[in-house]
């Protein structure tokens, strides 16, 4: 391990307080210091990373970074296809997988946080609820016990289609890098563990937005759609000691990943001119940092400058250097001031030092940048008063996703006798009023977060967008925010594109309030039906011009929008067409996965009625080669091979899928009939479970199938709205026998669809009439809440016993109530196991060998001394028998381990 930085701060970048480097933590095992880690990767699956190994890899072996992997989930709400394992049993072979991967790459201690994984889903919101509020608190004690200098994670918005386990995830990296580093979060770590503050030195995300060439200069030709954003990206066409590129070893440990389907992922290229890079993101840093433009910003060490790696000329690691600007929104002509503050390495003096300031051209700065002399460990700072010229261009362009608008970089060189160094931040330059369509629900939540995180240099991500039925009508409200000092009247325009209009194009507000915002509401219409709707073409980009001063980008999506007509008798259940009235859909729009080689390949189409209070579909397919033949026990993940999956938003409102209706049939299992499930809804299972009095029938032929599905519009989790019922038909394909699908096809169709109610197409219901009392609001939702737990995963136990580091992210079981295996003896066809605690508990029991494990079992101690019981194995024992115990206090862990005699 490089020098460290384990300094307090109780918000980023005041006056540092250098502490003694955190005492070792007890880990429940023999003693010993918790590993030391160099990196950290926070995700929320097995196989997060999988794209970051090739990165991982050059560090190990280039320059011995030391990595860890910390995964919330073990995945257990994913697909296997592999076999029939699910929950935990998944758990355990998805963790396996994960440590197989990530050693490809030198990577060895995987940290399981034992959070549940649902199912598939687009909301942090939703995600935050199901795995509770202790998190980040686990997240926060592996950062404080592990001590890594580089965080790294995922995207933290809800940008179209990512996963809200991966955006929790890496929202909960962002709030660890701070909170580890405040003594007033989690206090009890620091006062009843022994644990110490640590401020990791650097935090990423993975991915960037941008462009590149390929080739070794991948990292030298990114331009970043915001030109202030630092991004770093390190070539994987590097070849590996093992002779491969490390693109080939990343997609070699890729394939570890069989149950998800990814042992046939195919080669990389083998020419490295064609393999790009693995590229990050910074979000914020408490040491200098390679300037971007320069060679050492497109260097493979970047990222690791300044906190793990010296370049020469560059101050001594252990140097902190950060810059604090009093506001992050800039006004032309208002002055704002940025402080610069230095602290030298406990051990190092940096001498003489001193603080440029650079703005953007036309901007004035004043302010003495003078640090003196700066000893071992001392601080110095510096303030600068800087202020933007009223010529700036107007009218201002807010942030979208796509480019930088409004943001500035403001950045500060430090020259010193031992070296110089480098930092920046983000300001965003805008009027003091400013107008943006209103958020979605999920957004508007991400919004929050950022301000109250203190990291709004991530907010604007997401462009904002609504949908609309084609042809039909919605209100469209834009928020108005005053972040001047004075209050504000003025006008708001909409300029929208053909085929869209509103019920006027310019309203006013009046007297807004200094720091107040309101909303403006507009009724738009789409007047030309002929408009494409979902993924084909159905985002319709527009902008909003607040007081001709300030321009924002916004988006309105157009869904597929259907009468539903009502049947004047109920429709036979049979798999075939003959009583259903109403429209033909199409359900052939690609949504995800290779495209159909032609009609007969992959499409379809849809038919829905109603009568009484039954919803009827009717999904004719064309398919020529139908996928794996799942059996009937089987009917569950139906994305593994051909099925027809309906989703029902009643009210068509819903943020997420626990507050809709999704049923998929399988048009045919390996006994005949069809079967059907719910799945990422509200309540999931098996149909007759789940969705007792739902019918379904399917008819199968050369050439394709249909299916016909009756579903009580009681089975809904609230009353429908007959004048907007959120719907969407769509249709998986595999043409394989190894249970994978190639192909997903729909009706409203866009990336992240099942997560995104709001996206799916929209439905009436003339004439219907729901009972009077159904309730408005959903029924809580059924959420899976098993997960594989640390103790009774071996792979995890040994891990701990190695590294020192207690199970799952929780605390060491307290030595009094703390319990071990002292002994193991070998029998006929069993172990007698010893076990001596100092209180009650459980105690996880496993014999092992070089093979795995032959035996196990869980014991309840009933008071403290000590105990024998005898585990069965279920064959003979191999080389290394041993014995590998997890003890559970109730308030904590312990891990022990005994060889077999």
């Amino acid at each position: 391990m490089r020098t460290s930085l384990a300094v307090v701060t109780a918000a980023l970048l005041a006056a540092p307080l250098a502490v003694l480097p955190a005492a070792p933590a007890r880990a429940g095992g023999p003693g010993g210091a918790p590993v030391d880690l160099d990196a950290l990767f926070v995700g929320a699956h097995p196989d997060d990373e999988a794209f970051s190994l090739s990165t991982l890899g050059q560090w190990r072996e280039d320059h011995d970074v030391r990595t860890g992997v910390v995964t919330v989930t073990r995945g257990e709400g994913g697909g296997n296809a592999v076999g029939p394992e699910e929950g935990p049993a998944l758990g355990l072979l998805r963790e396996a997988e994960e440590r197989a991967a990530v050693a490809e790459a030198g990577v060895r201690e995987v940290f399981n946080l034992d959070d549940v994984d649902f199912y598939y889903t687009v909301s942090a919101p939703l995600t935050d609820q199901v795995w509770g509020g202790d998190t980040l608190e686990k997240v926060v004690r592996i950062v404080r016990q592990t001590r890594p200098e580089v965080l790294l994670t995922m995207g933290p918005a809800p940008t179209p289609g990512n996963h809200g386990n991966h955006q929790q995830a890496a929202r909960l990296a962002v709030e660890a890098f701070y909170a580890a580093a405040d003594p007033q979060a989690f206090p009890e770590q620091i006062t009843r563990e022994g644990l110490r503050p640590f401020a990791p030195a650097r935090l990423l995300t993975g991915g960037a937005r941008g462009a590149s060439r390929t080739g070794q200069d991948c990292a030298a030709t990114f331009r970043p759609a915001n030109p202030a954003e630092n991004v770093y990206g390190v070539w994987s066409g590097r070849a590996s000691a093992r002779g491969a590129t490390w693109a080939a070893v990343e997609r070699d440990a890729q394939r570890t990943y069989a149950s998800q389907g990814w042992a046939g992922f195919p080669d990389v290229p083998t020419d490295p001119a064609q393999l790009g890079c693995d590229f990050f993101t910074q979000v914020d840093a408490r040491v200098p940092f390679p300037q971007p433009g320069t060679p050492a910003a497109a260097a493979p060490t970047a990222v690791l400058d300044g906190a793990l790696t010296r370049p020469a000329g560059t101050v001594p690691l252990g140097t902190l250097f950060g810059l604090r600007p009093s506001t992050f929104d800039v006004r032309p002509g208002t002055a704002f001031t940025v402080k610069a503050t230095v602290t030298a390495p406990p051990r190092e003096p940096l001498g003489r030092s001193s603080v440029a300031l650079r703005v953007p051209e036309g901007w004035r700065v004043s302010g003495s940048g003078d640090l003196g002399r700066l000893a071992p460990g001392r601080t110095g700072s510096a303030k600068f008063t800087v202020t933007a010229p009223f010529t700036v261009t107007a009218p201002f362009t807010a942030t979208p996703p796509e480019d930088g608008g409004g943001r500035a970089r403001v950045a500060a060189t430090l020259i010193t006798e031992r070296g110089r160094g480098y930092t920046d931040r983000q300001v965003e330059l805008s009027p003091a009023v400013r107008g943006a369509q209103q958020p979605l629900p999920q957004v508007a939540q991400y919004e929050k977060w950022a301000a109250e995180v203190g990291v709004p240099q991530l907010r604007g991500l997401v462009t904002p967008v609504l949908t609309l039925p084609s042809g039909g009508s919605r209100q469209v409200g834009v928020v108005v925010g005053n972040v001047g000092d004075a209050a504000r009247s003025g006008t708001v325009r909409l300029n929208l594109p053909e085929g869209f209009t509103a019920d006027r194009t310019e309203a006013p507000y009046n007297d807004l309030a200094a720091g107040e915002s309101t909303t403006v509401p507009f009724t738009v219409t789409n007047t030309d039906t002929s408009l494409k709707t979902s993924n084909e073409g159905g985002d319709y980009s527009y902008t909003i011009t607040t007081d001709d001063s300030s321009v924002s980008r916004a988006a309105l999506e157009l869904v597929p929008a259907t009468a539903v007509p009502r049947a004047a008798s109920a429709p036979a259940v049979d798999g075939q067409d003959g009583d259903h009235s109403g429209p033909a859909l199409d359900v052939s729009r690609l949504w995800e996965g290779s495209a159909c080689s032609s009609a007969a390949d992959c499409s379809g189409t849809a038919k829905v009625t109603w009568h009484d209070d039954t919803l009827y579909l009717l999904v004719e397919v064309k398919d020529e080669v139908l996928g794996t033949r799942l059996p009937a026990a089987d009917c569950k993940r139906h994305w593994r091979t051909d099925a027809v999956e309906v989703t029902v938003d009643p009210r068509g409102t819903s943020e997420n899928t626990s507050t809709t209706f999704k049923a998929a049939v399988l048009p045919v299992t390996a006994e005949g009939p069809p079967c059907f499930l719910r799945d990422a809804d509200n309540r999931q299972g098996p149909g007759e479970e789940t969705a007792p009095g739902m019918r379904v029938a399917s008819k199968v032929h050369a050439g394709g199938y249909a299916v016909e599905m009756a579903i009580p519009m009681e089975l809904l989790p609230s009353v429908v709205d007959p004048a907007h019922l959120g719907l969407d038909i769509l249709v998986y394909d595999s043409d394989t026998q190894d249970k994978t699908g190639q192909t997903r096809i729909g009706w409203s169709t866009w990336g992240g669809v099942q997560g995104d109610p709001y996206r799916w197409g929209v439905a009436t219901l003339p004439g219907y009439r729901p009972p009077p009392d159904r309730p408005t609001t959903p029924a809580d939702p059924v959420i899976p809440d098993t997960a594989l737990s640390s103790l009774d995963s071996p792979q995890s136990l040994e891990q701990a016993i190695r590294v020192h580091v207690p199970l799952a992210g929780g605390p060491a079981a307290a030595a009094p109530r703390s319990g071990r295996v002292v002994s193991a003896t070998r029998g006929q066809d069993s172990v007698k196991v010893t076990l001596r605690a100092g209180a009650a508990g459980r105690a996880h029991l496993f014999v092992r060998d070089d093979q795995g494990t032959a035996g196990s079992r869980v014991v309840t101690v009933p008071r403290e001394g000590t105990t024998t019981v005898t585990v069965p194995v279920n064959r003979a024992l191999d080389e290394g028998p041993r014995v590998v115990a997890g003890w559970d206090s109730g308030t904590g862990t312990a891990v022990s381990q005994v060889a077999v005699r």
